[in-house]
């Protein structure tokens, strides 16, 4: 299994598009961004389970940034943006019950699997790489 599949691993199957992944080897702090896409008119009950991922991630060490976004152009459109100190930061991401849990309520209520990029930080304001 690869570094990123056992990273993957983590998520449910329905938060999960390997082939839509992309990962480039990181040297100290990992990003990820994820697109998800949702039925507009469930848009109360995803921003609740939003909500309750970003409560959970309180309990992932090395986790720094968990943010949700609602996309001002495209309905039904979220992004995430995550930072994590290391590879083994992201390595333990949703291993948690609380963020299994979480994850599999906001699963639930995708109308596609989530477009998945991770990266390595180069430039920031207000992050300390």
């Amino acid at each position: 299994m690869s570094e990123l599949d056992s990273i993957i691993s983590a998520y449910p199957p329905q938060l999960v598009n390997s082939p839509s992944c992309a990962y480039h080897a990181c040297m100290a702090k990992v990003s990820l961004i994820a697109k998800l896409q949702t039925n507009p008119e469930q848009a109360d009950e995803v921003e609740a389970a939003l909500a309750s991922t970003c409560a959970a991630a309180t309990e992932e060490a090395g986790l720094e940034i968990y943010s949700a976004h609602k996309d001002s152009a495209e309905e039904g459109v979220y992004w995430f943006f995550e930072l994590y100190e290391d590879d083994a930061a992201l390595g333990v991401h949703g291993k948690g019950d609380g963020m299994k849990a979480a994850m599999a309520a906001l699963g639930a209520l995708l109308t596609a699997p989530p477009t998945i990029n991770i990266a390595s930080p180069v430039a920031a304001k207000g992050l300390t790489l």
